[in-house]
């Protein structure tokens, strides 16, 4: 009887090795469950190991046939690294995810193959092709029926700090920075509500995330998928945008009595000429705080996320913020560095105007800059977004916020505790 095929899937990682930080942030903020769901559509005849780097390295000497590798762009220089070195040890090597679709050319000089976007009908077809000995150098499918969207093929004990759960994908407001239409595309697509519970059924952990871009995109579902979920005693955290939020008290009330404990928020400026510029006409500056307070009031906490370096901004944006950010008592908060991601409008824009200075993708990662700002230099750009990620993440204003907060239990002050000692080692090193 021949042997089955070994298959290996990674997500590339480049920061394995950075500590506790890296791992905080990328399984809080930047959950993955990209690997259990290709494990979960790959045919049962086929042996399948994973390797997330967020947690551990990848054995370029493992021992087998076919490698898969999906990356996000800050990762692509690794993820063609580790898939060159693969191919010269004579392994069959297929890349995906966000950057290999925005750049799939780029991505094939690395390549045996390439997955162009979702992989639910693609990957199954790449793996008869390659049985057959005819594999394709792209694939690319229609989005998905959604009640085609799999429930991750979990290893027992295998990467277990949080569960991870997506309940929908796509989204269609088309934010000009945001490369999420690149893989999911712009139609919200909702899977089963009966589906979900399922899955969330089976996670081993307490506490869990969505992965969805955001659970206010259709409100109706978002709210029978609340009303399942009561009773299932766990704990959530999920996106969503503000002005749903500020305006649909029924949604929020269905949110904690299903559990969910923060919402993640992107408020991405506080200047409504930026919100304009970027294509995010949702959001509404005026409404933040009042928004902010009534899911406060709710007793759960918010994480707002905020870009820096949009052609409206000027120097005094930062000081603005941190002020802003204080007075709305936010929980906790993200202060990224806008990046024009390949596939973006941004990234189109920019390019046009010969402001992109380097394409070197290890740095496209949110905390560094690759363009020219309009109406600042590069270095006050920098030092801005470091002084109020600084400012912010003092050991005073972490205090502060956890004595603010409301309906703070022993459990929750230790795990906010450790985070906030984690993010103000990190930006007090920066």
């Amino acid at each position: 009887m021949d042997k089955p095929v070994r298959i290996l899937l990674v997500l590339a990682h480049s920061e394995t090795k950075t500590g506790l930080f890296n791992k905080f942030v990328y399984t809080s903020y930047y959950p993955s469950i990209t690997l259990e769901q290709l494990s979960s559509i790959t045919p049962d005849q086929y042996e399948v190991e994973y390797v997330d780097e967020r947690y551990e390295s990848v054995d370029l000497f493992w021992k087998g046939t076919l490698v898969g590798i999906s990356t996000l762009t800050p990762n692509a220089p690794h993820a063609y690294l580790i898939a060159d070195a693969f191919r010269k040890r004579g392994k069959k090597v297929v890349l995906g995810g966000y950057h290999p679709s925005a750049l799939p050319e780029e991505a094939k000089l690395h390549a045996d193959a390439v997955v162009i976007g979702e992989a639910e009908i693609s990957w199954p077809q790449l793996l008869r092709d390659f049985e057959n000995g005819e594999l394709k150098p792209f694939y690319r499918a229609p989005l998905v029926d959604p009640e085609q969207i799999p429930s991750p093929r979990r290893v027992p004990g295998q990467y277990p700090s949080i569960g991870v759960v997506q309940a929908s994908r796509g989204c269609p407001y088309g934010c000009r920075f945001c490369a999420i239409q690149n893989v999911e595309g712009s139609r919200f697509r909702a899977r089963p509500v009966r589906q979900v519970i399922e899955e969330i059924r089976t996670i081993e952990s307490e506490r869990f995330m969505f992965a969805d871009s955001s659970l206010t995109i259709n409100s109706d579902f978002t709210k029978a998928l609340f009303q399942e979920m009561i009773g299932l005693n766990k704990k959530f955290s999920c996106y969503g945008n503000i002005n749903v939020l500020q305006n649909d008290d029924e949604l929020l009330d269905l949110a904690r009595r299903a559990g969910c404990e923060t919402w993640l928020v992107g408020f991405e400026s506080i200047n409504q000429d930026a919100i304009r510029h970027i294509g995010k006409s949702t959001n509404k500056v005026q409404e933040y705080a009042s928004g902010i307070k009534k899911i406060r009031d709710q007793g759960m906490s918010i994480i707002g996320l905020f870009i820096f370096g949009f052609d409206t901004d000027t120097p005094n944006i930062f000081k603005a913020t941190l002020n802003a950010v204080n007075t709305w008592k936010l929980d906790r908060a993200g202060f990224a560095i806008l990046t024009p991601f390949p596939g973006t409008i941004v990234f189109d824009d920019l390019d046009i105007e010969n402001r992109i200075f380097t394409r070197d993708w290890a740095k496209y990662n949110l905390r560094n800059i690759v363009y020219y700002p309009k109406n600042m230099s590069v270095k006050q750009l920098f030092s801005g977004r470091n002084y109020i990620a600084k400012k912010f993440y003092s050991l005073p204003n972490c205090l502060r916020r956890s004595v603010q907060e409301k309906n703070l239990t022993f459990d929750r002050f230790l795990r906010r505790t450790a985070g906030d000692f984690l993010l103000n080692r990190y930006f007090q090193k920066i």
